[in-house]
């Protein structure tokens, strides 16, 4: 297992939490933010205090099995996951679909087919940046996609940091989806919460509805923002504590 855990609160239930590509730690811990129980927040390799990912490692099959590792030691009963980690958590309900309770996806990327041009453009540039050790054009990338106007406090760099070790995962993923058929997923006897966004050019509304379709007991939540986790903060999560407590 590649992948590294820290655990808040205790008794339970015990709610895996897992987070999206280039994530910061502060950023990592938003979701479980006033959850109860006991929360698990997972930290994947190359991120964090996690060590640097072994080659080969940046695909949904093996991200799926490192996320479903942690979520069998520590006993999850339910698992929310953004973007990347909402990808991991869709394929274990795809080829395990009783193993949660409850499932939060936040702002998934991709279902059944890889991101489009543009947002792999997006990725290429960041990786680009990356592989030029060019830290001031990956701060500016990182700014660049954030609301106008919101407090971010030093996210920007935190982010360029944290990106700065992921230039194979920046390059592999967008190229990939975490399921070939989501017909499985109508198997699944988890409630599913699905959230998407708008103006989110990374993660389109389209694919947060094609998502929450391919469940059967899917609830779906569209925030007018391009990132509603750092514009509606307070909003989502009383959506997860609704959901989740």
């Amino acid at each position: 297992m590649d992948a590294r855990w820290t655990v808040h609160g205790r008794g339970g239930p015990v709610t895996l939490v897992v987070h999206g590509l280039g994530a910061t730690e502060g950023e990592a811990r938003i979701p479980s933010s006033g959850l109860p129980g006991t929360r698990v927040v997972l930290t994947l390799p190359g991120h964090g205090k996690a060590p640097d990912a072994p080659a080969d490692y940046w695909n949904y099959a093996r991200i799926a099995a490192d996320v479903l590792a942690v979520a069998d030691e520590v006993e999850a009963t339910r698992a929310v996951g953004v973007s990347l980690g909402a990808g991991a958590l869709t394929r274990i309900a795809a080829e395990h679909p009783d193993r949660f309770e409850r499932l939060a996806l936040l702002l998934p990327a991709a279902l059944d087919r890889p991101r489009d041009v543009a947002a792999t453009w997006s990725f290429q540039r960041l990786a680009d940046a990356v592989a030029a050790g060019d830290a001031a054009e990956l701060r500016n990338l990182v700014a660049a996609d954030l609301p106008a106007g919101a407090e971010v406090g030093d996210y920007v760099e935190q982010r360029a940091a944290a990106l700065m070790r992921l230039e194979d995962a920046l390059r592999e993923l967008p190229e990939q989806a975490p399921l070939a058929d989501a017909s499985p997923l109508s198997s699944v006897e988890s409630d599913v919460l699905v959230v998407g966004a708008t103006d989110d050019p990374l993660h389109p509304a389209e694919v947060a509805k094609a998502v929450a379709a391919a469940f059967t007991r899917a609830r779906l939540e569209i925030f007018p923002s391009p990132a509603p986790m750092l514009t509606h903060r307070r909003e989502l999560r009383g959506l997860l504590v609704d959901f989740l407590g």
